[in-house]
């Protein structure tokens, strides 16, 4: 009973499990919030309003700009032209606190 036995190749070739393949896995898709029901669900939940149960969150919720406040147009960059106003701008900010050291 104590003595081991080689198994015949028919059997292993029967137990081969990798030719069978997995089921694959049943995912439930969600529906994606909006910043609107975000907004709406932030406000009607008080457990978003404290964090951990210690931090009060309220005056922060308070003060949240809306989605249409943060919302810009895309615009593009262009190395030359940012450069120029940049330089611009730093060059009348130096003659500012010249004049006013001067005075």
């Amino acid at each position: 009973a104590d003595i081991p036995v080689i198994p015949d190749l028919e059997d292993v070739q029967e137990e081969d499990l990798a030719m069978q393949v997995a089921a694959p896995p049943s995912v439930q898709v969600n529906r994606v919030l909006t910043y609107h029901d975000l907004d709406k669900d932030l406000m009607k939940y008080a457990a978003f309003q404290t964090l951990d149960g210690q931090v009060d969150l309220k005056l922060l919720t308070k003060v949240l700009a809306p989605e249409h406040e943060l919302r810009e147009d895309d615009v593009s960059w262009d190395w030359d032209h940012l450069f120029t106003e940049v330089s611009s701008e730093l060059v009348t900010e130096w003659d500012l606190g010249q004049s006013e050291r001067e005075d």
